[in-house]
């Protein structure tokens, strides 16, 4: 079983954050994808936790059915400023918002 140095984990999953652009989002288990490690997105949870001070846009993560932190009322409130659309049901539209990082790539 390999070790993981959770130091390089976190800068990793930073580096992600901080490259969501603003009315976008991306889910906890993507980003684990992106660095790496798709079992992982626990991790990236516990990892974003405290991550706010760091200045990173924290608020553009949610969860797999885009569903915002349940003790962090803000979070609706920041995304909504930056024009992220809401289904009825109080999630993120992730069709619409989901951030779709192969549109990035050039064919």
């Amino acid at each position: 079983m390999a070790v993981i140095d959770f130091d390089d984990f976190r800068r990793e999953v930073y580096s992600v954050v901080g490259s969501i652009p603003r009315g976008k989002v991306l889910t906890y288990g993507q980003i684990a994808k992106l660095v790496g490690m798709p079992n992982h997105s626990r991790w990236v949870g516990r990892v974003l936790r405290n991550a706010s001070s760091e200045g990173l846009p924290c608020h553009r993560v949610v969860n797999s059915q885009g569903r915002t932190c349940p003790y962090w009322h803000e979070q609706k409130q920041l995304l909504e400023a930056e024009g992220v659309a809401f289904k009825a049901n109080g999630s993120v539209d992730m069709k619409v918002c989901g951030w779709n990082l192969l549109l990035k790539v050039k064919c």
